[in-house]
């Protein structure tokens, strides 16, 4: 008994380190981008550039005003772009196409330095998220049924009269989120290392091997792939960043989740957000897993094929 406990006391002990320097990293890129996404719809610049949008966002079925969602999201977590849905005209048929979009490009910057951290190729995760998401939208929007409801979910925006009053919500929004990021990643590295230490991470990766082998990710993604559906890329990035530096799961391997889980993560918190504004749910899982699995193995394919017609190191794309 003693013993049990003296190993969780070193865990938990051990974990405040490598949880301080993640905070510091992922707080460093996180609160001057939402600082300057809140300067920039303060001043109105990003409502100018949604209205250059417009024809793109046609083309899916969405009004130009949406486009304002989708900026926000790519450089903000998903409270941000949900908060402008609430003061949109919006029906339930367009708001789950735009929700699809958010959920795959939200919080792009940061969540993309978290996968370059990770070993992949930032412009890639970048371009594949973007692109993703339109693709997504341009399907769903030709096969949605019509008539989804044509209720419309409209409540008052928060605007700010003068720049003091906008960056003082800032500073009271960014001191709740670095206690969130805070308390989250270094729960996260406590429960990381005590798992290790019991040897119960070797029983989970048994566990969801199979599952991990239909996806086309080695049975050694099975925990960060577990972490990163119910924690997201943000604050699963701790657990990520740790096994990929101590080479708990190889760089080929980290970088073929990474593919999975750019377009799909965040399953439980992020897909409730959007159920709490009447999203349906299903329609929010099952595009994203499909996707997700599709371009997995279309990178085996192509990665394959180079092997192939190129020569043998040929391993990324």
């Amino acid at each position: 008994m003693n013993s049990t406990i003296s190993r969780i006391n070193t865990s938990i002990i051990n974990a405040f380190p490598k949880a301080f320097k993640t905070i510091i990293w992922l707080l460093k890129i996180i609160l001057p981008i939402s600082l300057c996404v809140s300067l920039l719809q303060y001043w109105g610049i990003i409502a100018a550039l949604s209205v250059y949008l417009t024809p793109l966002f046609s083309l899916v079925g969405l009004p130009g005003e949406s486009a304002i969602v989708f900026i926000t999201s790519i450089f903000m977590a998903l409270y941000a772009p949900i908060a402008i849905i609430t003061t949109l005209p919006l029906e339930i048929r367009e708001i789950t196409i735009l929700a699809l979009m958010c959920l795959i490009s939200h919080n792009l910057i940061v969540e993309t330095a978290v996968q370059k951290k990770t070993g992949s190729s930032a412009l890639i995760m970048f371009s594949l998220r973007i692109i993703s998401s339109f693709v997504t939208a341009f399907i769903l929007n030709k096969i949605l049924p019509m008539n989804m409801g044509h209720e419309k979910i409209v409540e008052q925006s928060v605007t700010y009269t003068d720049l003091g009053s906008m960056l003082f919500g800032w500073l009271k929004s960014s001191g709740w989120l670095t206690l969130k990021i805070s308390l989250i990643i270094t729960g996260l590295m406590i429960l990381q290392n005590i798992l290790k230490e019991f040897n119960i991470l070797d029983l989970l990766s048994k566990i969801f091997a199979p599952f991990m082998k239909v996806m086309g990710l080695s049975k050694n993604s099975s925990f960060l792939w577990f972490v990163a559906q119910i924690l997201g890329l943000t604050y699963g990035s701790a657990v990520m960043i740790e096994e990929v530096e101590n080479k708990e799961i190889s760089p080929y391997d980290a970088d073929l989740l990474n593919y999975h889980i750019a377009v799909n993560h965040s399953l439980l918190e992020d897909t409730l957000l959007f159920a709490a504004i009447g999203v349906p749910v299903l329609w929010m899982i099952i595009p994203r897993f499909i996707l997700a699995v599709i371009i997995l193995w279309s990178v085996h394919g192509i990665r394959s094929l180079r092997r192939q017609f190129s020569h043998p190191e040929a391993e990324t794309i």
